[in-house]
Formats: structure tokens, C-alpha cells, sequence
């Protein structure tokens, strides 16, 4: 009765948020300019509008959101190295053949990243099969003894209940005890390796429910993928891996204790981002082209030799043991979603490029599905009711897809379906709509490019096609850990298929005989995904290797261009729109492009809280716990002249650099710094007697000594985008300190359809 309540009061909010739509583009705010100013209310006017008794008529309770807010709650990564003297001293210690064999060390974690992360997706990969093909073949055994006797319904509701249940396990795993490890966990890993600390995005815990929950979510017949938390599991077992030990299970091996800071962290991190190309012919390219097209923002050459090694060690384990597995030890598996080996090379199917940007629909439906969930499926409860009503919509929408479906094609053996069904087709014929519901996506995805021509009416690709569109759009964003990238491929290439047999139906002199279904298939699937995730380099080549065909590469090319192109107009790609709605500090590629005219001294944020080079350790304590400000940078002054002049700039020291110092009470090397990171503990857990208030800390050793200072605001972008830097000091023509710049202090502009734009700062 509870699940009829939320399905009732879910979509009484969902349509009173479209009211609201509505009313903002009515006449009375014809003034007000265009569609981009939807999105931009504020909480002030939120709650104006809203009165006491609309507050006590309410069902559901709304939690006001904005796009036009950043967050406040987000602290930046420290990418750019502190070279104090501690720093310095252990790198001129360093013989030659130390730096090789720290060099040598960096392979070897590549190694273990890889080994672990194929050992995870033959894991995913083994379960997600035998579990899915236990249900389906109870429920089509189901179907086949009440299709003679009569009785469907009960099939129907074995299917919902079973669907709701391992679906309900899996959201409870993400939304009771691991949030951050719903969705594809690829926005949240794009944020980290921009610089953005996203909390327990690659802790142990996130791993564990990432891993167990997009399980549940395939099992449970959600459209969603896998590959998505497959890169996010990546990320984690790279952070993990490459620090030598475990914060989780309090578990401390002694090794790679160089690499415990945030810019080697990021590197490997990287280096986790190969799980995308898992399935292809090759591999290797598109998992490396992929880490840096969507996830990395600071590159050089040998870490692109270190992910691809990644890549190719993650690849060869997950091949060697599902070939293990399947009992075919003297053969790798090639589970290549593509075959297109036996197809000449034509470029007739360039003509679907013009309709690349269609995927922009999903991209804007889902994102005012997602400030609904914002608003209002916030509590966890709400959350695991909805991917319950999610999975059982989604698998009656299949069971009544199927049952009204009279598309029926010969049982051929080249066809070789996974779970056939015959319902009321005659013996020897299966029910082709089943071929595309009554599956896993992957399945279907491979079923739909492998098949012969012919396989599927087209009015049977049409409806599923439609229907699917907006089962994966409602889809993504529940509280699962769910993946976009098979979904989206099945949508392209079953509209791909569709658009082929229209040509093939047209009358003979529009008919084009290289309408081949296979190939558009293949271009619908670039299109869809491309136009969603907007990807390019990387998902060119990825589709190359998925097809074995090189001829290919300028029809792909010139789809995910157009995609790009025409979805850029309407709307951002689906990871960018998710990471503003978080009101996540990003820095984008390029700063604003009307952004010249403003220099750092006009963003920065004033009064600074400064340090003494020698100060008393009572000021530094009485500075950590002021929670009015919360600084994690401090400028380090000297005093030069009389009291009345400012002082002069030495340098900065991070509030974890002193939070240590304090705790340690001694002089410390630099490898006491690298056994506290990532985990600092907070000030107020560190007790100061009142006579060691009154003691002197010097902070010249500790300091990094050469902090950046004022420029142009392009620049300080490109300084933070390219050096990660974390803060930037300004100071006047005297070395004087006037101010520091942070990335929310930059993040805050961008361009609009008015200008120049800048946000408002929230605690949220």
C-alpha cells in the first residue's frame, strides 16, 4: 500500500514541478529573456513564492535547488607539490638509481591497478550472467506453462516481484550506506581529477557497494550498463593500490610510501579509468584515450604509457580468466559487442550524422528529472521506493511490449537467441520482441549488431526504440550504481536498425541498396552515445576496435562530430550537467571567454588570515579553530619594517601541514606527513596545554616558499587548471599580501546568455 502512496504523491510532485515549468514560460515572464533563465532561481525566491499554507498542503517536502549556486562544502586537492624543505632535502638526497627505481615502482602499481580491476569485471561480468540467466529462464519457463493453461498475469508479477526485490537490495547498499557510489561514479571521478576532494568517492566501502550494487542493478532489468561503475571501481582500486595500505580496514603495508600525496594519487587514478573499452577487439587505445578525453585534467607522456600498460594488463586478465571460466583455456574470449569483419566499406550511412543531436532530448529530460529527485526524493526511504517503482514499471512495460507483439521470426541457428520465447508464435518461431526486452542490454546490443537483416519488423525496433528511450532516461540518476553506456548504445543502434528497413521498405527508386542494418546500427549507437556523453577521440576509436574495421573510422568521426555540434547547442553532455546540478567548483578547459577584463585582485577573497614565519603556537591553534572562516591556506609574513607596515610575503602553509605539527610536537621528517595523509584529524582533537600555547613554532621548514601571485584571471584559470593549484596569493608591486585566490573564487564566473556571469556562494 506504501509503494501505491509514493508512485501517487511521485508523480502528483513531478507534475506540479512541470506546472512550475510552465508558469515561468508564460507570458508574464516573456520579458525576462529565454530558456536558460529556468534554472536560475534562487533559494530567496523559492521560498518568497512559496506560503505557509502551500507548505502545509504539501505531501512531499522540497528542498529548494538552483544551478545558479555553488557549494561551499567542497575543498580542493593539493595537485600542486609543496616544495619546502623538507621536500627539497629528500630529492637532493636521492641517488639516480633511486628516481628509477620510484620509476620502476610506478609500473608496478600500474600492473597490480590493472590485474585487480580485470579480476573485478570477470567477477561483474560471472555474476551478472549466471544470476540473469537464472531469472530469465524461471521466468520463461513461467511464461510457457501459462501461455497454454492461461494465467499471464501471474508471470507478470513474478517478473516485477523479482526485479523489485534484488533492485530494492541494491538501492538500499547505495542510499543507506554508500550514496556516493550511486550512478556511474564517472562525474564524481572527473570532479576528483579536476581537483575537487568529492568525499568516500574512493574509499574501500565505495568499492564494495559499487561493485555488489550495479550486480543487482543489471540482475533487477533496469536499462542501465555496467561499464560506467566498472570505471569508478577502477579509480578506486587505483587509489587504494597506489598508497600501500588500507585507511579502512586500519591495514598498513609499508609500501609506496612516496606516493602518498595528491599528485602521484591522481596519476594512478587515471590510470583506473580503462574499464570502458573492456569489450573491444583491441582494447587498449580507447581505455587510454578515454582516461584523458573524459577523465584526466593533467597529463604527460610516460602516464600515458603507464595507462595503456594499465589497460592492457587489466584486459589480458579479464580475457584469461573468463576463458577459464567458459572452459576455453587454450583460447581467449572475445566478447566484442561488434563484428563488422564480413560488411565491405561504404559510406552511405554518413546521412544519419544530420540527425546526431536527437540524443539532446535525453540529456534535458533527465536533467529536470533530476531537480525533481533534488527537491524531493532526497531521504533514503523515497529513494529505494523509487528504483523499486522504476524496476517494476520497466519490466511490465517489456511483459506488455512482448505480449502484444505478433513480430514473429524463424528459430534459425545463425540467430542464436539466449532465452527464446515463443509465446503465441508458431513452433519453430520466437517472439522478436522479446529478443530485445526479455534480455540483459549488453545482450540486446549484441543481438541487435550480430542478427541477420531481417531479424525485427520495423514497427517492433520503433516501439522499443521509444519506449526504451524513456525507460534509460528515467533511469539514471536513482539511487543505483548504474552505467549510461550500454543503454545508450542500444537505443542508437535499435533506431539505427529501424532507420535501415524504412529504406528497405521505401519504394524502388529512393531504396538504398547499401542500406545495410548492421552498419546503422553501428552509426545509430555512435550517434545516441556520443550525442549523451558527448565523447569523441576516445569513443571514435572505441568503435573502431569494436568493429575490427578501420574503413569505419570517417563515418563515426563525422556522427560524433555532428553530435557534438548539435547537442552543444541545445545542452551540456549528461556528466557536466550532473556535476552542476551538485554545485561542484569545476574548472572547466578554457575560462570564460568575456572573462579579460578581470584581473585576480578583483576575485580574490580579502582579508586574508595570515601566519608569522616564527609564530606562537597558541595563535596557530586559535586560527585552526576558528569556524567562522575554516581557511585551508595560510601566507606565511615576516615583518620587515615597523609594526604599522603590512608584512611581506614568505610563502604558504596548509592547515594539514600545521594540524601535524601540532600532533607531533616534535621535528618531524617528511615521511610523519605522509603516514597522516589523506585522513588528517581534526584541530579539536589535538590537545595544546596553555604552557605549550606559549611556545614559538617555526614554519620556515615547513612553508612551500614559492607561492604564485597576481596575473590576469585567464591566467590564474590556466594555473589552476594546468598546476592544480589550490591557492594562489596575491600581493601588491612590494610583495605585500593582499588577498588569495581559490577555486571557488574562479569558479564562480562563467559565461552566460547575458554576459559574464557570476554565482551566489551556498552552505549546501
Amino acid at each position: 500500500m506504501a509503494f501505491f502512496f509514493f508512485f501517487f504523491f511521485y508523480c502528483r510532485g513531478f507534475m506540479g514541478q512541470w506546472d512550475a515549468y510552465i508558469c515561468l514560460c508564460g507570458p508574464q515572464h516573456a520579458a525576462g529573456g529565454s530558456l536558460f533563465q529556468i534554472g536560475r532561481l534562487s533559494t530567496v525566491e523559492l521560498e518568497e513564492e512559496v506560503t505557509a499554507d502551500e507548505v502545509k498542503s504539501s505531501e512531499m517536502s522540497e528542498i529548494p535547488h538552483t544551478e545558479k549556486l555553488l557549494s561551499l562544502k567542497y575543498e580542493s586537492l593539493d595537485y600542486d607539490n609543496i616544495e619546502n624543505q623538507l621536500f627539497l632535502e629528500e630529492e637532493r638526497r636521492m641517488s639516480y638509481m633511486g628516481f628509477r627505481c620510484l620509476e620502476i615502482s610506478r609500473w608496478v602499481v600500474c600492473g597490480l591497478i590493472g590485474f585487480l580491476t580485470g579480476l573485478i569485471a570477470c567477477f561483474i561480468d560471472i555474476a551478472v550472467e549466471k544470476l540473469a540467466g537464472l531469472k530469465y529462464e524461471v521466468i520463461r519457463r513461467n511464461i510457457e506453462n501459462f501461455t497454454e493453461t492461461g494465467g499471464l498475469s501471474i508471470s507478470l508479477i513474478l517478473w516485477c516481484g523479482f526485479n523489485a526485490a534484488v533492485v530494492m537490495l541494491g538501492s538500499i547498499l547505495v542510499a543507506c550506506f554508500e550514496p556516493i557510489a550511486g550512478g556511474s561514479g564517472i562525474p564524481q571521478i572527473k570532479c576528483y581529477l579536476n581537483g575537487v576532494k568529492i568525499p568516500r568517492v574512493v574509499r574501500l566501502k565505495t568499492l564494495v557497494v559499487k561493485v555488489f550494487g550495479v550486480i543487482c542493478s543489471v540482475v533487477g532489468g533496469l536499462a542501465v550498463g555496467k561499464e560506467g561503475p566498472m570505471i569508478h571501481s577502477g579509480a578506486v582500486v587505483a587509489a587504494g593500490v597506489s598508497q600501500g595500505r588500507s585507511t579502512s580496514l586500519k591495514r598498513d603495508f609499508k609500501m609506496f610510501e612516496y606516493f602518498r600525496r595528491d599528485t602521484e594519487k591522481r596519476d594512478f587514478v587515471s590510470a583506473g579509468l580503462l574499464q570502458v573499452s573492456r569489450k573491444s577487439t583491441f582494447r587498449f587505445t580507447g581505455g587510454v584515450l578515454f582516461s584523458l578525453e573524459e577523465g584526466a585534467s593533467f597529463w604527460n607522456q610516460m602516464l600515458t604509457w603507464r595507462i595503456f600498460f594499465a589497460s592492457m594488463i587489466s584486459t589480458f586478465t579479464l580475457n584469461f580468466f573468463l576463458s577459464v571460466y567458459h572452459k576455453k583455456p587454450g583460447q581467449l574470449s572475445n566478447p566484442g559487442l561488434i563484428n563488422f569483419g564480413r560488411f565491405e566499406s561504404e559510406v552511405g550511412p554518413v546521412f544519419m550524422t544530420t540527425v546526431g543531436g536527437v540524443p539532446s532530448l535525453f540529456n534535458f529530460l533527465n536533467y529536470w528529472l533530476t531537480i525533481f529527485r533534488i527537491r524531493y526524493v532526497h531521504r533514503p526511504c523515497l529513494q529505494v521506493m523509487e528504483a523499486m517503482l522504476v524496476a517494476a514499471v520497466t519490466a511490465t512495460v517489456s511483459f506488455t511490449m512482448i505480449y502484444f507483439s505478433n513480430d514473429c521470426q524463424p528459430l534459425a541457428p545463425e540467430n542464436n537467441e539466449e532465452y527464446p520465447l515463443q509465446l503465441f508464435c508458431a513452433d519453430g518461431e520466437y517472439n522478436a520482441m522479446a529478443t530485445a526486452f526479455f534480455n540483459t542490454p549488453e545482450r540486446s546490443v549484441r543481438s541487435l549488431f550480430h542478427n541477420q537483416p531481417g531479424s525485427y519488423n520495423p514497427l517492433t525496433l520503433g516501439l522499443f526504440t521509444l519506449t526504451y528511450f524513456f525507460l534509460a532516461c528515467w533511469t539514471y540518476g536513482l539511487a543505483v550504481s548504474a552505467g549510461v553506456f550500454i543503454p545508450s548504445l542500444l537505443i542508437g543502434a535499435a533506431w539505427g536498425d529501424c532507420a535501415a528497413y524504412c529504406w528497405h521498405l521505401s519504394p524502388p527508386p529512393a531504396r538504398l541498396l547499401w542500406a545495410d542494418p548492421g552498419k546503422y546500427a553501428l552509426i545509430g549507437a555512435a550517434a545516441q552515445l556520443g550525442g549523451i556523453v558527448r565523447m569523441t577521440l576516445s569513443l571514435t576509436v572505441i568503435m573502431v576496435e569494436a568493429t575490427g574495421n578501420v574503413t569505419y573510422g570517417l563515418p563515426i568521426m563525422l556522427v560524433l562530430m555532428t553530435a557534438k555540434i548539435v547537442g552543444d547547442y541545445f545542452i551540456e553532455g549528461l556528466y557536466d550537467i550532473h556535476i552542476k546540478l551538485q554545485s561542484v567548483p569545476f574548472l572547466h578547459w578554457e575560462a570564460p571567454a568575456t572573462s579579460h577584463w578581470l584581473t585576480a585582485r578583483e576575485v580574490m577573497s580579502s582579508p586574508v588570515t595570515c601566519l608569522s614565519r616564527i609564530e606562537k603556537v597558541g595563535t596557530i591553534v586559535d586560527t585552526l579553530s576558528n569556524t567562522s572562516t575554516n581557511h585551508n591556506g595560510f601566507p606565511v609574513v615576516m615583518q620587515v619594517g615597523g609594526n604599522d607596515e603590512p608584512a611581506k610575503l614568505c610563502g604558504l602553509i596548509l592547515r594539514s601541514q600545521l594540524i601535524v605539527l601540532l600532533k607531533h610536537k616534535r621535528k618531524l621528517q617528511l615521511k610523519d606527513f605522509r603516514d597522516a595523509y589523506p585522513r588528517f584529524p581534526p584541530i579539536q582533537s589535538i590537545h595544546v596545554s596553555q604552557d605549550e600555547r606559549e611556545c614559538m613554532m617555526d614554519l620556515s621548514e615547513f612553508m612551500n616558499p614559492t607561492p604564485y601571485t597576481d596575473t590576469s584571471l585567464p591566467r590564474v584559470f590556466k594555473l589552476f587548471r594546468a598546476l592544480g593549484l589550490r591557492h594562489l596569493v596575491i600581493v601588491d608591486e612590494e610583495n605585500r599580501v593582499i588577498g588569495l585566490v581559490t577555486r571557488k573564487d574562479l569558479a564562480r564566473y562563467h559565461l552566460g546568455k547575458h554576459g559574464l556571469e557570476e554565482l551566489q556562494l551556498a552552505q549546501t
